[in-house]
């Protein structure tokens, strides 16, 4: 296996909020291996998001970190001056937003935010050379050059899209954090962008840490999923042996609700229920109360994320105590 250039270790956040204290992120680890896509799935407002803005400290107020370490190549982020954290966004860690209609600046042409982009991280350059570097990013995403020097509204949502993996590329970071990508792009644009992230990772060989609930993106990118719900990790493993074996009944469950084209079905499969509030977190496993298989440890005592058969682990007590997945029978 490569060497691990990101490990998140126990991390927990908070949002004070009005009402009591959102627990977002709970007791949370994951690794990063050079050159692998790490697919980190679940469903909205299971944490994932906050979880990929702690990784460059974007969290803004009230979010806060309060256990837990951030290690880039050995190196704890959360403990990093300012100085440090400024070349460690964008020369080391890059992330990609969700919507690059918000992301990029609306009154400058990109070119301008490519050249911010490089030299911030690369004072000496020249503008000529930082502007060929950019020209040389865009003709590998597949765009003209000279769409370098377009406002982003002259563009397609796909376009602005590669524009924001081309900002996070240019600098050539070895981890780029995706958060949902493809949210505001059709089935097609979506399909070349699948593509297109596949060819790049072969080119440029980052390690991609990406976020989304579009479990066929990730079955198309991911080497390795984890699965979050509720603010903690519930089982993670790789991409194959997740989709094929899962278990988790939250992964069976997220797995089962895909739409299956070969399937004769009058209606989409649902999980019924919906993820805990997190200001009051249950005290047993979190799933409990959507999981067809409760029983009463799982609504008392929270279960271990154990590691099982080699390279994978999950939560669940049924797991624990019977080393099979009644929910696939």
């Amino acid at each position: 296996m490569a060497e691990s250039v990101l490990n998140i270790e126990s991390l927990s956040i908070e949002y004070p909020i009005s009402i009591g204290t959102v627990r977002a992120v709970r007791d949370v680890s994951i690794e990063l291996h050079a050159g692998e896509a790490l697919g980190l799935v679940g469903e909205s407002g299971c944490g994932k998001s906050t979880l990929g803005l702690s990784i460059l400290k974007l969290l803004r107020p009230p979010g806060r970190i309060t256990g837990g370490r951030i290690l880039f190549r050995g190196v704890d982020v959360l403990a990093m001056r300012r100085r440090h954290l400024l070349r460690f966004r964008g020369n080391d860690v890059a992330m990609v937003f969700q919507n690059p209609l918000t992301s990029l600046n609306p009154l400058v042409r990109i070119d301008r935010q490519f050249l911010e982009t490089i030299r911030i991280h690369r004072p000496g350059i020249s503008t000529g050379d930082a502007l060929a570097l950019a020209e040389r990013i865009l003709v590998d995403l597949g765009l003209e050059a000279k769409r370098l020097y377009d406002y982003p509204h002259q563009l397609s949502g796909g376009m602005r899209q590669r524009i924001m993996i081309g900002l996070g590329l240019v600098l050539d970071p070895e981890v780029i954090v995706a958060d949902e990508p493809t949210t505001s792009l059709d089935v097609i644009v979506e399909a070349g962008f699948i593509d297109l992230l596949n060819r790049l990772r072969k080119k440029y060989r980052p390690a991609i840490l990406l976020i989304t609930h579009n479990l066929g993106m990730v079955a198309e990118i991911a080497d390795r999923i984890a699965v979050m719900y509720a603010g903690v990790i519930v089982e993670n493993g790789s991409a194959e042996q997740v989709f094929y074996e899962p278990l988790h009944p939250y992964t069976y469950g997220l797995i089962n609700c895909v739409p299956n084209i070969n399937l004769e079905q009058e209606k989409l499969v649902t999980m019924p229920g919906r993820p805990p509030d997190l200001v009051a977190v249950p005290p047993g496993c979190p799933f409990a109360d959507r999981c067809p298989h409760v029983f009463n440890t799982c609504r008392s005592t929270p279960p271990p994320l154990l590691d099982v058969r080699g390279s994978r682990r999950v939560a669940c007590h049924l797991y624990e105590s019977s080393e099979v997945a009644p929910w696939r029978s």
